[in-house]
């Protein structure tokens, strides 16, 4: 037989169109499994990445919290349409993914860093399927077809997505702008971050003097229900007004429909100079709480007060950090200092770990020991005190503090007691976020 008597092998043309549909779904579908063992830490970095990289999306722990679950409830729809090739009518948005959008209009974060957020998400998960497409060495005409599918599915879903969530954002939106305190609570946005701000017309339309001292609150409602606590959070603000004998009515302006933030007026010298008299004398029942600044006068003060507010609501409501008393104080002891160190919670912990070694385990072991050696600490290496204060012996709180520092002594590096306090500090006010756990003890290798 000669050369051209040879048959045509039967090779696919080196085309995508070539490809079959059932070929293209099989590689995609394989390559969200993989994603799909992979969907916690794909979450966690998309977030990470939107937080660090667009305004307004990480101003507060909560939002934070909300901004994990709708990326997580996004990355988890994305890779079942990939797996079981569904299609995008038939789809329903994640309930977090809309809870978050509705929370982003409430506080006015502009629409735009919502959709950014989304197209950020798109572009990183494009990514990431094009990288495993990449480890697969595919023939050029099928890899050619699985990215011009993979691209459509995924551009169809953030189409899709990004269209429900901007529709219920602005409806939300128009609604919040319908609600009372909306004027004043733009008002108030206003003279916090305006550089050079018109105190006179703020006092104008707020009816609120600056030229005096002020306190600032932050209060909110815990809790899963989704009715507005507006109502009852303004009630509790107006209540405190005449216990403290304040100089005036307060002010308070709605963040969300579970948040308020107030200031309450006093003369020129104000007697409230941490969360002490609070405590004593607001009700902060059906779940309220609530965080409060130092006293301030005039504009800086205003702002500063509530600066110290919002550090230390930040502190209360870290995800992980322990339930701590119903109002926080920015003097509190700690507050102010780990404020500082909850704004990057991955170094943190790393620190907290490398100074305390395994006194920073998340067990009750560690944790009785903390406390102890905190104490100790607290009360000026006082023995007794720490036993009147932990009411135990003063044998139990010896042999403690003694296990205690021989447990951090299991850092690598030795510290000294400055560094220790202030990592027991924050063990105690921010616990399982800055905490090693179980699992990743296991995993550290021995010796």
């Amino acid at each position: 037989m000669t050369s051209s008597d040879t048959p045509v092998s039967p090779r696919r043309p080196a085309r995508a169109p070539g490809r079959t549909d059932g070929e293209v779904a099989a590689v995609i579908s394989e390559i969200a499994r993989v994603l799909k063992s992979r969907e916690y830490e794909i979450s966690v970095g998309m977030s990470a990445l939107m937080a660090r990289e667009i305004d307004h999306l990480d101003d507060d722990p909560r939002l934070v919290d909300m901004l994990n679950a709708s990326v997580a409830g996004n990355v988890a729809a994305v890779i079942d349409i990939l797996i079981n090739d569904i299609p995008v009518e038939r789809l329903q948005p994640a309930a977090a993914a809309v809870e978050y959008a509705l929370r982003l209009a409430q506080r006015d974060v502009p629409s735009h860093s919502l959709v950014r957020a989304y197209h950020m998400g798109q572009n990183e998960m494009l990514r990431i399927c094009y990288i495993e497409l990449d480890r697969g060495a595919l023939p050029a005409s099928l890899a050619l077809a699985v990215v011009e599918r993979l691209t459509e599915i995924i551009y169809s879903y953030i189409d899709w997505i990004t269209g429900y969530v901007f529709e219920a954002y602005e409806a939300e939106h128009r609604r919040w702008l319908d609600t009372p305190g909306s004027v004043r609570s733009s008002t108030v946005h206003y003279v916090l971050s305006a550089g050079d701000p018109d105190t006179s017309a703020f006092e104008q339309e707020a009816g609120y003097s600056l030229d005096r001292e002020h306190l600032a609150l932050i209060l909110w409602r815990e809790g899963h229900d989704q009715t507005s606590a507006l109502d009852l959070l303004e009630t509790r603000v107006r209540a405190v007004g005449p216990l403290l004998r304040t100089g005036g009515p307060a002010i308070v302006t709605a963040i969300d429909r579970r948040t308020v933030w107030a200031w309450l007026p006093f003369g020129r010298r104000v007697s409230v100079a941490d969360a002490t008299e609070l405590r004593s004398n607001i009700d902060l029942s059906d779940g309220v709480r609530l965080t409060v600044g130092l006293p301030g006068y005039g504009l800086p003060g205003f702002r500063r007060s509530h600066l110290q507010a919002r550090a230390a609501y930040f502190v209360a409501t870290v995800p992980g950090a322990p339930d701590l008393s119903s109002t926080v104080g920015f003097a509190d002891p700690g507050v102010a200092v780990t404020s500082l160190l909850a704004t990057d919670l991955d170094a943190t912990r790393a620190w907290v770990q490398e100074v305390l070694g395994d006194l920073a385990e998340d067990t009750a072991q560690a944790a009785t020991l903390r406390r102890t050696l905190g104490t100790f600490y607290a009360t000026g290496e006082n023995h007794v005190q720490t036993a009147q204060t932990l009411t135990l012996h003063r044998n139990t709180v010896k042999y403690r503090i003694d296990k205690a520092i021989e447990v951090a002594r299991t850092s690598a590096v030795p510290h000294d007691r400055l560094d220790v306090g202030l990592a027991l500090q924050a063990c105690l006010l921010l616990g399982g976020s800055v905490l090693r756990r179980a699992s990743e003890t296991s995993a550290r290798p021995s010796g």
